[in-house]
């Protein structure tokens, strides 16, 4: 006897594939950026600030290190405090949170609705109704999925609270209005991580808004509070600066965005239409308001099925298996709101494979395995 071989895996993600077609567009911003003798908040980054700004629908784009500072500088722009509660889901990996608790905010959890992953609009009206001194709502975006923005403002408008997005899944979700991700908030916060739908090729995060006070506080919080060189005005300042290098990568990259959300969609499309199992539920698609960041099922046996498509060649990941509410870290410095919804997710999702550079071949292995449990 033969013995079997082993199947192809199908990676998660492949950043080499997504990278190598523009190495030479590439290796020439940098050489540029180095060239230039101008290294932090140089032309590079006002160049990029001013594309992103224009290319999200919004005023301004103040470019920062990563995107959990994004959020944290976000937060503090719109003036949460020490103290001041800060209503947001518990089921996106604990980065809004790390932010919130950075701010020395409080945490308080709301929940999600079935499917989209996002805060239900009802969930939260009681959060904030039940939790004296909410000064903020963060909504994610999440798996590029835009929230229920609308019903979301409206809320936040309802109890005079500000409303940031955390836009770190869902660079390009377009809405029914036809505004982007990050267009809807008092200020948005945008991640460059490698693998997000825009990445850099190093860490980067961005906060854009459409009040020239928020971004004025912005840019003054992402170095130190200064409000001139060495005078310290602000209280909360930091050190966090998107640096020139990232930023002429970046500038290359922004252009092919949509194009790649697209093929992201394409993905997301074949599974939605190839993908027929009972004990496998597929998230709904909702045309360009999703660029599939991640593409997120749920199965009640989903570590059998995470073993089965491994043992087929296919790639998985969680995101996410510990809700915020349930980190060792956090315990006693959260309000939280029955999260029934999001206990279940916690317990159910499974990340398949999903990025531009995908061959059918590849979705077609993922779509029979699936179907094959």
């Amino acid at each position: 006897m033969h013995p079997q071989t082993p199947p192809r895996t199908v990676p998660l993600n492949a950043l080499s594939r997504h990278i190598a077609p523009l190495r030479t567009e590439l290796e020439a911003a940098a050489a540029r950026a180095i060239a230039s003798g101008h290294y932090v908040l140089g032309p590079q980054v006002a160049g990029f600030e001013t594309a992103f700004a224009d290319y999200c629908g919004v005023a301004h784009c103040v470019g920062v290190g990563n995107g959990t500072d994004a959020l944290e500088l976000a937060l503090k722009a719109v003036g949460v405090a020490p103290g001041d509660g800060v209503v947001l889901a518990a089921n996106a990996a604990m980065y809004g949170t790390t932010a919130v608790l950075a701010c020395g905010a409080r945490p308080v959890f709301a929940d999600i609705l079935a499917e989209e992953a996002t805060l239900d609009p009802d969930a939260v009206e009681r959060a904030i109704a039940a939790t004296p001194g909410v000064r903020a709502l963060l909504i994610t975006h999440l798996y590029g999925r835009l929230a229920r923005v609308d019903a979301l403002r409206r809320v936040a408008d309802a109890h005079g609270v500000a409303l940031v997005e955390d836009c770190a899944q869902a660079h390009g979700a377009r809405g029914a209005d036809g505004r982007r991700a990050g267009a809807y908030g008092d200020a948005a916060a945008f991640s460059f991580y490698p693998t997000k739908n825009l990445g850099a090729l190093g860490d980067g995060g961005a906060v854009v808004c459409h009040d020239d006070a928020v971004a004025s506080r912005l840019r003054s919080l992402r170095q130190y509070g200064w409000s001139s060189k060495y005078d310290n005005r602000l209280s909360g300042g930091r050190n966090s600066r998107l640096d020139e290098l990232q930023a002429a990568m970046l500038s290359v990259l922004l252009p092919h965005l949509d194009a790649w959300n697209a093929a992201r969609r394409n993905v997301a499309e074949a599974y939605a239409a190839g993908i027929r199992h009972p004990r496998i539920a597929l998230p709904p698609m909702a045309g360009e308001a999703y660029v599939a960041h991640l593409y997120v099922v749920r199965s009640t046996d989903r570590e059998a099925l995470r073993v089965h498509l491994a043992e087929a060649g296919v790639q998985t990941d969680i995101h996410y298996p510990i809700p915020d509410h349930r980190q060792a870290c956090l315990a006693g410095h959260a309000a939280t709101q029955p999260l029934a919804q999001t206990e279940r997710d916690a317990a159910e999702v499974l990340t398949l494979p999903c990025f531009p550079e995908m061959t059918d071949d590849e979705v077609a292995t993922v779509v029979a395995a699936c179907n094959r449990f």
